[in-house]
């Protein structure tokens, strides 16, 4: 039983590892349109909230902030410090756990209740299709609502912007793209967790 249980943290902390890879390298992935430039960041966490535990999920959102806080270049350009977590678009970057912690609640709390598959395979059909790729996709979009509430708050005071201009700068241009990348992180999420049996 011991050993089955570290091999269980071995393999949930390299889970962990990976998923903070992934967000490293989906913010080296960069357009800039603007203040805020283009990322795939919504995708990784998308995909993080949905293939990891609710706990495994939180400890790579922080793992990743706290790296890139000390300098690591994890954060969009190849950057990292605290500098950029103070910045105009440093918001959006500490908003993310707050975003996970709520996207995760939610998902828990909808398959612990039944009203969502736990398992890929659970159900057939339009209705468990529904059930399964709603609810992830509307986690999705309760972890970017709340990244862009912290971002356009931080904009604001930073920039010493009006909300309308915020928003202007930091959301509207970004809604379109962002829902493509959570529906495209909610089918690949739920293809390797098919794959590896989460």
């Amino acid at each position: 039983m011991c050993a089955q249980e570290n091999r269980s943290k071995t393999r949930s902390m390299a889970y962990v590892a990976l998923c903070i890879a992934i967000m490293a390298v989906s913010a080296w992935v960069t357009v800039p349109i603007g203040p805020v430039p283009v990322t795939l960041q919504m995708f990784a966490f998308t995909f993080a909230i949905v293939i990891l535990r609710p706990s495994e999920c939180l400890a790579a959102t922080a793992g990743y902030l706290l790296l890139g806080a000390v300098g690591l270049p994890l954060f969009s350009g190849m950057q990292g410090g605290l500098a950029k977590l103070m910045g105009p678009t440093g918001g959006f970057l500490w908003g993310y756990i707050f975003g996970v912690a709520a996207a995760t609640a939610l998902l828990a709390a909808v398959r612990k209740s039944g009203l969502a598959p736990q398992q890929k395979g659970e159900g057939s059909g339009v209705g468990a299709f529904l059930r399964n790729f709603g609810w992830e996709i509307l986690a999705g979009v309760v972890f970017t609502a709340i990244a862009y509430v912290c971002g356009t708050f931080q904009f604001t005071v930073v920039m010493n912007a009006s909300v309308a201009e915020a928003l202007a700068a930091c959301v509207l241009p970004f809604v379109l793209i962002d829902f493509g990348k959570i529906v495209a992180a909610v089918l690949a999420a739920d293809a390797v967790r098919a794959v590896i049996r989460r």
